[in-house]
């Protein structure tokens, strides 16, 4: 397994993290034997947030006495310095440390500097004086607003979605992460759930001696298949190229990614899961997709405003009440056997 430093921080670690966002689904007991588990198969950066509601708590008590042996990453969504500080005891309180190896703005919608009037840089660089942080990064979903923050020099991590149907855009984040020395920690490695291909997904990272991925996991059987690949890494070979290759024409244009930062909805549409239904029937088929539950929640898009929050909510831009239609066309075909999936 290949050892990634993330850029200035120093902080080095096998090239297989741990998104710990999936956890919160879970209970605290499978949860913190999922995360020692981890510990135990050689994952040493484990990455949360205070939006992740209770993570941080499962964090904390997984790793309760044993700080010194990993990596910590939190997040912090706030916007004033006020709610900074507070997310950040909060932060330290749940996961039961004095301190968090790096701490991130979370998703930001502008990159924050110094004397911009809002206080938020000042405020990490406060926490850094006084030992409760040891390194400062950013995350964020917009191109634009991402490569502002490399070029500004004030981070040291960049965590941006980054997985093998990354655009050549998204590449070149990458590579502008490496010319600035800055770490790159590579989230929604799996797009999102519209990867299965462990394999596949895990050899593209290999390509990037500079990039980080975490994967989230909430699962024993989804961690084990991961840590498979600590002593067997696979190799981005001919083959899995032309696979992933297949799989980028497949995926071609725009998709939801299952992101959820659109939500709520004001006609209540779940659309983290109905804009993107009919690439979850063919890549993902179950027959809880079809259920009469789901049927009821797909039919919520005829209620659809038009009001385009969703749309200015987007952190990839995408015009979501025309997908939401778009896939509710689709499912009624499916309904109707009009098309099949497996």
């Amino acid at each position: 397994m290949n050892q990634i430093t993330l850029g200035t921080t120093g902080i080095t670690v096998c090239q297989n993290a741990f998104g710990a966002l999936p956890i919160q689904r879970v209970g605290m007991d499978e949860a913190t034997a999922i995360l020692r588990r981890a510990y135990e198969g050689g994952i040493r950066f484990f990455d949360t947030a205070r939006a992740y509601s209770d993570s941080e708590e499962k964090v904390g008590a997984a790793f309760d006495g044993m700080r010194d042996k990993i990596y910590i990453a939190s997040k912090t969504a706030a916007t004033t310095p006020e709610d900074f500080c507070q997310h950040l005891e909060i932060s330290l309180k749940n996961l039961r440390t004095d301190y968090i190896d790096l701490y991130q703005f979370h998703c930001v919608e502008q990159c924050y500097r110094p004397g911009d009037g809002t206080g938020m840089y000042e405020c990490m660089l406060e926490a850094k004086k006084q030992g409760k942080i040891r390194h400062i990064g950013v995350t964020a979903h917009k191109l634009a607003i991402a490569m502002e923050c490399v070029e500004s020099g004030l981070y040291e991590t960049m965590q941006f979605p980054f997985s093998y149907l990354s655009s050549e855009k998204d590449i070149e984040l990458v590579k502008a992460c490496k010319k600035a020395n800055m770490g790159f920690i590579a989230m929604k490695g799996l797009a999102g759930g519209l990867i299965h291909n462990s394999k596949a997904a895990m050899a593209f990272m290999t390509q990037f001696d500079n990039v980080l991925p975490i994967w989230g996991i909430q699962k024993m059987e989804e961690l084990e298949e991961w840590l498979e690949f600590m002593d067997e890494t696979p190799v981005y070979d001919e083959e899995l190229r032309a696979y992933v290759e297949q799989e980028k024409k497949e995926l071609s244009g725009d998709f939801c990614r299952g992101c959820g930062y659109c939500m709520p909805c004001p006609a209540d549409i779940m659309i983290n899961n109905c804009a993107r239904m009919s690439l979850m029937l063919r890549r993902s088929p179950s027959k809880a997709w079809l259920t009469e539950e789901m049927q009821a929640e797909m039919a919520k898009i005829e209620n659809c405003l038009n009001c385009r929050q969703c749309v200015s909510k987007c952190p990839y831009e995408l015009n979501t009440p025309e997908l939401l239609r778009k896939n509710l066309e689709d499912y009624k075909k499916v309904l109707a056997g009009e098309v099949k999936v497996q």
